[in-house]
C-alpha cells in the first residue's frame, strides 16, 4: 500500500497528471466538485492511471488529498 498526496483542479477543460514530485502529484479533471463527484470521478481516473484501486483517505472537502493506492 503506497499513500500519494494530490492537488485536484476540478472542473478543467481536460483530464490529465503531472507528477510533481516523488508521492505529489497535480491532476486536472473535468467533473465539477459538487457532492463528492469530483471525488469518485478522481477515484476512477487515479485507478486507470495507475493500474491499482485506490481510496480517498483525507482531503474530501479540499484541494489536498492523499490517497492510498491498494494492491
Amino acid at each position: 500500500m503506497m499513500k500519494i498526496k494530490v492537488k485536484v483542479h476540478s472542473n478543467s477543460s481536460m483530464d490529465k497528471m503531472k507528477m510533481i514530485s516523488e508521492g505529489n502529484y497535480e491532476v486536472w479533471v473535468k467533473e465539477k466538485p459538487i457532492e463528492g463527484k469530483a471525488n469518485i470521478y478522481l477515484e476512477k481516473f487515479l485507478k486507470k492511471e495507475f493500474g491499482k484501486k485506490c481510496r480517498i483517505v483525507s482531503g474530501f472537502s479540499s484541494k489536498m488529498k492523499v490517497f492510498e493506492l491498494l494492491d
